[in-house]
């Protein structure tokens, strides 16, 4: 994760030393680059600092290592729902958005509901018998 973790500390370190230097140059009248400068520098560290995060919890991954081996990779990767149908729920409350801005903002309120219905469903499917809260 160390590399991941430098491929966003460096952007995000170039961007707040360019907003200094933007706010600089406008003497910090023009209000809107130097703030969307520093979103984008708090963005990419905020990015960093959640691999560093994860660096510090998992310990070094195989692909970290100059001698890692595919094998040591070896084993479940997660859990995933390979016959759950909320994805085509949510999916339909996103293509019920796009639609609304084509046609109108009402069918926004369906597609609300829609979208929270799928992605309650999504979160929460896992969630019954013996792992219910």
């Amino acid at each position: 994760m160390k590399i991941e973790a430098n491929t966003f500390f460096l952007p995000g370190l170039f961007f707040l030393l360019i907003a200094f230097i933007y706010g600089f140059l406008t003497d910090f009248q023009e209000m809107v680059g130097f703030p969307a400068i520093l979103l984008t520098a708090g963005l990419a560290l905020m990015v960093g600092v959640y691999f560093k995060m994860l660096e510090k919890r998992h310990g070094r991954r195989p692909e970290d290592l100059d001698d890692g081996e595919i094998a040591e990779h070896a084993g479940d990767q997660g859990l995933y729902a390979p016959w759950s149908w909320w994805p085509l729920v949510l999916a339909a409350g996103g293509a019920l958005a796009f639609v609304a801005l084509a046609v109108g903002w009402w069918i926004m309120v369906p597609a609300t509901i829609v979208g929270v219905v799928g992605l309650v469903g999504w979160v929460m499917e896992y969630s019954t018998g013996r792992y219910s809260h």
